[in-house]
């Protein structure tokens, strides 16, 4: 029996969001109300506005009560996926509402508390209700804090700090030179504050809107690659990071760059069945079954883009693109331009998938349909525990950021890398928060708690991007990872997504090559 056997849903909130996304959408885009100032204001209402804005929340911040759930029973997780599906519906609506209500805002200081954040509460509140009732009924032991996580708070558009969750312990001393992640480290020193390429956005100033009603980025979420410090992630120097005991080889898959224009903004790892699950458009190369009602079965039997046949994984992750007024496929579409991911989608010019070896031991296969997340999607709010993917330029690659990003020099291209979690409990081919069955390696390399190592998966994207403007604190034509609304496209919430669907003699080939040190294709 397949893993998803279920009929689409939509989330329970979708009817309700359906009116106000009705609403916010025109000429085949989201136009969301003015962040700052309605067209009609006289030019000193206008800076009063702006004033009062900049005092104003930019967004929702809500506790991820997914991540809470480590322990859900097998009978329960279908439906308690959907229930928080809907939450995160809940916060697309609210979210919605926040940004088409600025002026009510500004003439009652309590507007967002009463009018959207109580409302909010509540409607989580019922969720969560369900969720517990729905784990009870399985038999299974409800966390206790999870009447907390209902609430949810406004914030500004500042980036967090690495203080903010950071998971030093998040690192993967995956051999090579591609590079191994510090979970979230802000590189090279940059603080939230700071002038990017010596612009300075403001106090009070109002962001440029560039097509998605001034949702992101900004000009402070970029920086030069030249002000970004030197192996600032503790980059491994090659071969020699390994010990004597370490396995030494690769892997390369070569699956395409979604030439097939596969997209949709379906989650078939974290919300399985649900129709726009993510919020955010995803390319999918390797697995060309990628829908939210694909069942295992499906995904074993599926056609695949990888050269080598015996390659059915599924490799996905957020689209890139440039907010430059083109009004793509989605511009009217939930997931698209409805939910303010607008502009050109860019293809990517290469895309190396890389699995390594562990510096410490050799690795293991890794079992059939295993399912792993890297990065965080919401860790602009969910603080930086889980941030992962950094971006980097060619020729720089030394150089890598995590919280933002980075602008190239003519001649030089974007590159987006992502490695993955390399331990493995020995047991799950998946958790009910997606994270627990895996985890990074220690400092020195080993895997912790009886973890096994696997091989790593190390995803590098190359991509032309023009590279933006950014004059007196505003970004003109930016380049932006798609995301959910409220986290407003900070370059900290990029992710990237494997399932695995190797058949066994190719993971046997894998296993074989990286533990032998050689490398293969």
């Amino acid at each position: 029996m397949g893993r998803n056997t279920r009929k689409r849903r939509m989330p329970l909130a979708a009817k309700a969001v359906a009116g106000t996304a009705a609403l916010a959408l025109g000429g085949g885009g989201l136009v969301w109300a003015n962040f700052y100032a309605s067209a009609g204001e006289s030019n000193q209402a206008q800076n009063q506005t702006k004033s009062n804005a900049a005092q104003q929340i930019a967004t929702i911040d809500c506790p991820d009560v997914g991540q809470q759930l480590s322990d859900v029973p097998d009978p329960a997780r279908g439906e308690v996926d959907g229930e928080l599906a809907s939450m995160d519906q809940q916060i697309t609506e609210a979210y919605q509402r926040l940004v088409t209500t600025r002026q009510a805002q500004a003439g009652d200081a309590r507007y967002v508390q009463n009018t959207i954040l109580g409302p909010l509460k509540d409607r989580r509140k019922v969720l969560i209700d369900r969720i517990k009732l729905e784990i009870s009924r399985a038999g299974g032991q409800v966390p206790g804090n999870l009447d907390e996580l209902a609430p949810c708070s406004g914030r500004p558009a500042d980036q967090p700090q690495p203080t903010d969750g950071q998971n030093d312990g998040g690192q993967d001393n995956g051999q090579g030179g591609d590079g191994q992640n510090d979970g979230g480290q802000n590189d090279g020193g940059q603080d939230n504050g700071q002038n990017d390429g010596g612009q300075d956005q403001g106090e009070g100033q109002a962001p440029t809107d560039n097509g998605n009603g001034a949702a992101g980025p900004f000009a402070e979420d970029f920086i030069n690659i030249n002000d970004v410090q030197p192996n600032s992630r503790n980059l491994p120097n090659g071969l020699a990071a390994n010990g004597r005991s370490g396995s030494k080889g690769s892997f390369t898959t070569k699956c395409g760059v979604n030439e097939n224009k596969l997209y949709n903004s379906d989650n078939i790892i974290v919300a399985p069945g649900v129709a726009n699950g993510a919020h955010h458009m995803h390319d999918y190369v390797g697995n060309q079954s990628n829908s939210s009602l694909s069942s295992d079965d499906d995904l074993v039997v599926a056609e695949t883009s990888c050269q080598n046949q015996g390659d059915k994984s599924s490799y996905f992750w957020p689209v890139l693109r440039v907010q430059d007024g083109t009004q793509e496929f989605d511009a009217a579409d939930q997931g698209g331009g409805a939910e303010g991911n607008v502009g050109k989608i860019l293809q990517a010019k290469e895309a190396q998938l890389r699995f390594v070896g562990n510096k410490r031991s050799k690795v293991v296969a890794m079992p059939k349909l295993m399912r792993i997340i890297t990065g965080d999607a919401k860790a602009f709010t969910n603080g930086l525990a889980n941030a992962n993917t950094s971006y980097s330029c060619t020729g720089f690659e030394d150089r890598q950021s995590t919280d933002k990003y980075v602008l190239c020099p003519e001649g030089s291209q974007l590159v987006r890398t992502s490695n993955f979690q390399s331990c493995w409990d020995g047991q799950n081919a998946d958790s009910a928060n997606h994270r627990t069955h895996v985890a990074f390696v220690q400092a020195d390399g080993s895997c912790a708690n009886g973890f096994k190592a696997i091989p790593q998966l190390q995803v590098r994207l190359v991509y032309d991007v023009p590279t933006p403007t950014i004059e007196n604190g505003q970004v003109k034509n930016p380049y932006a990872v798609d995301s959910f609304p409220e986290q407003l496209h900070k370059p900290i919430t990029d992710h990237n997504d494997f399932i695995n669907v190797m058949d066994e003699n190719l993971m046997n080939k894998v296993v074989k090559c990286i533990n032998k040190g050689k490398k293969c294709t």
